[in-house]
């Protein structure tokens, strides 16, 4: 089995950094079943972690994530799947958006090239982001005949306020510039290209510095607070994604995106 996720940890004052890097090595990086599995794995190995204190998460050169893998062979066997066994599979997207945010460590994303879908969906699960200046975002789940899933709606809200996150996943063929989702709040500091890993290292050396205990203290209250509700609000997510997904205009957004084609909606 192939291993798409490197952790490499002791690094930084003390050795209380680590870097998790999530790269294909095809400069796509698309989110397949397995690369969910192992990027939640990835999070939970943190779990009994007290040497560590902050986690940089960064993807390849040219893109953080294309999102789901939508040629994947086992992403594709969704298809023929009964909705049982669909709604188990649909799981594995939001097990790792919430692994992610569980985490007691400080976690900073460190965004190259390009970032869509799944990949921010993943982004904004983590406490920072950093986001080179020629690179982008977008969502393109809705102009797939989809909704944004993996618990994603509540965090993009907590962050941008209600109209920029219905702007930015509403509106599919929007690209979020790096200036954008700054002045949007969706990141918290934008660098040169090709120095985002460089930026969120810098960031994750200044957290490092403080007291572990309060840090990962404080991240919790303020997890807490910020997030008691968003169960309550995306505990749907599941069930309107295999909903969505058996319609006709799913189809057609799917064709229409592999066919490199504009689709045509119906509502049904």
């Amino acid at each position: 089995m192939t291993g798409f996720v490197t952790i490499e940890k002791g690094l930084g004052p003390d050795g209380r950094i680590a870097v998790v890097r999530f790269d294909r090595g095809d400069g796509i990086n698309a989110l397949s079943p397995e690369a969910l599995r192992q990027l939640t794995d990835a999070a939970r190995s943190f779990e009994d972690d007290g040497d560590t204190s902050v986690v940089v998460l960064t993807g390849g050169a040219k893109s953080f994530s294309a999102g789901f893998d939508l040629k994947d062979p086992e992403g594709l066997s969704r298809k023929t799947m009964d909705l049982g066994a669909l709604r188990r599979h649909l799981k594995l997207g939001p097990r790792l958006t919430q692994a992610w945010q569980d985490m007691e460590q400080i976690t900073i994303g460190a965004i190259e090239g390009f970032c869509v879908g799944g990949g921010v969906a993943l982004a904004v699960a983590l406490d920072f982001r950093v986001m080179a200046r020629d690179a982008h975002m977008r969502v393109p789940e809705i102009g797939l005949g989809m909704n944004m899933s993996w618990q994603s709606v509540p965090r993009m809200l907590h962050l941008m306020g209600p109209a920029r996150t219905k702007q930015a996943v509403i509106l599919a063929d929007q690209r979020i510039t790096a200036a954008e989702a700054y002045e949007w709040r969706l990141v918290e500091e934008v660098a040169d290209p090709g120095k985002a890993f460089d930026a969120a290292m810098a960031l994750a050396t200044k957290i490092a510095a403080q007291p572990p205990l309060s840090v990962a203290m404080t991240k919790l209250t303020v997890n807490r607070l910020a997030h008691a509700l968003d169960d309550l609000a995306s505990h749907m997510d599941v069930d309107q994604f295999a909903l969505a997904s058996m319609t006709e205009d799913h189809k057609e957004g799917v064709a229409a995106f592999l066919e490199r084609r504009k689709p045509k909606f119906r509502g049904k």
